[in-house]
């Protein structure tokens, strides 16, 4: 029965999180932007505006909801669902952090132990991408319709250099379990990102394709789509493709940690203790989400054209050359 309560309790503690924040990554949008822009940003909705997240809730759930004529009923309110759920569930996987003592059962800071926890993230991410595109099709819009298919497209062109790049660090480590990858780079030396430094700069790039970010949100660009896949969209099922979009950052900024930065590890402190290490991994994690706002208020939007070739002729070549030294070093030296 403890068993059972103490699974519960994480479950509730990982997904509240997740969810929280979530809501408040858009709070932080808009105040970091309006840092950047040396404005005030949101201040009227609770103090200093944090309950800004809260009212944008409230607001779209008592906005109206439209069905737009000749739209496939079914695909049209399940597309958004399909967004959200897959990043909610890829972190299930998610290492936060090493053992601890509840209720007098010694249990980890993760919802699942999977051996083949990379294979499951790269697997039920991917799916994500179809939520945009059937959003698209399923809306009777030519320019929904145009923007779910730059976002396939844009899949092609990322997601076999994030395969590539992920690969790198298992051949380094020997391991699909994300626990493991993270113990082996116990030391602050061994971090993935000082023996993995290409693979890593080629997933912090396709992290931003993967969660349709600036400058890769050619899915939802507004100068030229008009909103882009989620036009026809109002109410809650407009904020669930939102919800999906900031829960994927979240996600992909917490794998890039587990990844590269050691996960829970604290620089030179070897045996530190579960909170200590809890609060590194939200710390190494909360870098990377500044990064995504920084990134989208500083770059300018890249054409569609050169995306492709960014991914094909750039990142490709790069991923396959780091592999193969990789993968050579780890021969000629017998690890």
């Amino acid at each position: 029965m403890n068993t059972i309560l103490v699974w519960l309790i994480k479950v509730l503690i990982i997904y509240g999180g997740l969810l929280g924040t979530a809501a408040l990554m858009t709070l932080a949008e808009r105040k970091v932007s309006a840092w950047i822009q040396h404005r005030k940003g949101p201040n009227r909705v609770g103090p200093c505006g944090i309950l800004q997240p809260l009212a944008d809730g409230v607001k779209l759930f008592f906005k109206e909801e439209v069905l737009p004529a000749g739209a496939n009923r079914l695909l049209f309110r399940f597309a958004p669902a399909l967004t959200a759920l897959p990043a909610m569930m890829t972190v299930a996987v998610i290492p936060f952090g090493g053992e601890l003592e509840l209720f007098g059962i010694t249990t980890k800071l993760s919802i699942a132990d999977l051996d083949i926890g990379v294979l499951y993230i790269l697997a039920v991410g991917g799916l994500g991408i179809y939520g945009i595109i059937l959003g698209g099709w399923a809306s009777n819009s030519k320019y929904s319709l145009l923007g779910g298919l730059r976002a396939s497209a844009q899949m092609v062109s990322y997601e076999l250099s994030m395969i590539l790049a992920i690969v790198a660090v298992i051949a380094v480590t020997g391991s699909l379990d994300l626990r493991e990858i993270a113990q082996a780079q116990a030391a602050f030396t061994d971090w993935n990102i000082w023996r993995q430094p290409l693979a890593c700069g080629l997933f912090v790039v396709t992290m931003f394709a993967e969660t349709n970010r600036h400058p890769f949100d050619f899915a939802e660009c507004e100068p030229e789509l008009v909103g882009g896949f989620h036009t026809e969209y109002s109410s809650m099922k407009f904020g669930l493709y939102f919800l999906g979009e900031y829960s994927a950052m979240v996600v992909m900024a917490c794998l890039a940690t587990t990844l590269f930065l050691g996960g829970w590890s604290v620089p030179f402190v070897p045996e530190a203790h579960w909170l200590l290490g809890l609060a590194a991994f939200m710390a190494k994690t909360a870098c990377f989400l500044f990064l995504y706002i920084w990134v989208r208020w500083t770059l300018p939007r890249l054409r569609f054209d050169q995306l492709m070739g960014l991914g094909w002729k750039v990142m490709l070549p790069l991923a396959l050359l780091n592999l193969f030294i990789t993968g050579a070093l780890l021969s000629l030296t017998g690890a």
